[in-house]
């Protein structure tokens, strides 16, 4: 009998060239899922692959590979610095090292449908899909996206828009080549799955962060230079925030204090958490790495592992209660800022996971980026759970 959603992964010490070139990894990943049983094949069938860097480029073999043994058509994934995977068994992050990690989803046919979206503003997605999107009730995107490509944000705000679907995903990051694999692999853009109305879902999204003090407004800014917040000297604002010891040496702040812009309308206190890019002592000012326009309201957080793991913990107990049967398998897309980053070396966030919501089919990789919504976040986890 097939299961519903079945995960292998595999990895290699850097230094083993024969175990950890592609093919090997690979061959070992199709051992490990074909134990439980065979695989759906053609147009049933959707599989997830997601490959180190040391891989990245690759994945266009990886995935023919997968295609030809499997015999399942269709296949989506990207590449990141670090994958993850859990097969109900053991929960493994890897970094630094040839590693793959590989789901394939027992769905219908009718149940997904792939996309690529190069350019925004044409129309071309909502004239390839939008007629699906309708017919079968369509609510949730997976998307991969290539962190070089210009205008991400506006990206996925038209996507988002244009569609009415929830997306969910992350950026490739890499120290090569950036792939993104959608039936065929390629760079650029975005591409990605849509996931019909008769699958069910639901996504939670761990800040990481927390905040230090209450929201402001931006009362005067150059682009991304806080020049006033509360008609104050924005520095001034930040150093009383950031208490007397951090602000006799600000480049202790750094990597630790971040500038945060709440998410307009969320109903869930949602912000956006951008980097601190620079200080002007003597003007009072600060540059994030985002726009702002005067009137926009910003906050400060901080982010440490002891905050991280509460707001993990937080996004998994809400998810837990609203999941009312089993999941059968998960994507968790984590920034790369987090992992062993952040939680600790052996898979400490990704077996968090699993502590609090039992062993499941789960796999992702971390990113530059991480999408929710229609937003670009930073320093996020977003898991998606599928029931």
């Amino acid at each position: 009998m097939t299961a519903p959603f079945r995960v292998a992964h595999a990895g290699a010490a850097e230094d083993d060239v024969a175990g950890g070139h592609w093919s090997a990894l690979t061959r070992r990943c199709l051992a490990a899922l074909a134990e439980s049983g065979p695989a759906p094949t053609g147009d049933a069938g959707l599989g997830f692959v997601y490959v180190t860097d040391r891989l990245g480029g690759h994945l266009s073999e990886v995935v023919d590979h997968l295609r030809l043994t499997t015999g399942l058509r269709h296949w989506v994934g990207t590449v990141g610095i670090g994958i993850l995977g859990n097969d109900g068994k053991v929960a493994a992050e890897y970094f630094d090292a040839p590693a793959m990690t590989v789901m394939i989803a027992d769905l219908p046919a009718n149940a997904f449908r792939l996309f690529e979206q190069q350019e925004v503003g044409t129309g071309a997605f909502t004239k390839q899909h939008g007629s699906w999107i309708e017919s079968h009730g369509a609510q949730l995107g997976l998307v991969h996206g290539d962190p070089r490509s210009p205008r991400l944000p506006a990206i996925l705000e038209s996507l988002a828009a244009s569609s009415g679907l929830y997306l969910v995903g992350g950026l490739a990051s890499s120290r090569g080549p950036y792939a993104l694999a959608a039936d065929h692999v390629a760079a650029g853009g975005v591409s990605g799955a849509i996931f019909a109305g008769a699958v069910d879902v639901a996504t939670g999204l761990s800040q990481g962060c927390s905040p230090i003090g209450p929201v402001h407004a931006i009362t005067e800014c150059d682009n991304n230079i806080v020049m006033t917040i509360d008609d104050r000297p924005a520095l001034d604002v930040f150093k009383e925030e950031i208490g007397e010891i951090l602000s006799r040496d600000l480049n202790r702040a750094a990597g630790y204090i971040f500038a945060a812009l709440p998410v307009k309308a969320s109903d869930t206190g949602d912000y956006l958490v951008r980097n601190l890019v620079g200080i002007d002592p003597n003007k009072g000012w600060i540059a994030i790495g985002d726009l702002v326009a005067k009137g926009d309201s910003i906050l400060f957080t901080r982010r440490d592992k002891p905050s991280a793991e509460t707001d993990l913990d937080r996004m998994l107990s809400r998810l837990k209660q609203r999941i009312g049967k089993p999941i059968r398998g998960g994507i968790y897309v984590s920034c790369l800022s987090r992992g062993p980053n952040l939680f600790g070396p052996d898979a400490v966030e990704t077996r968090r996971i699993t502590a609090a919501l039992g062993d499941f089919p789960l796999v992702g990789f971390f990113a530059n980026g991480e999408i929710s919504h229609d937003r670009l976040y930073a320093h996020t986890g977003v898991l998606t759970l599928f029931t």
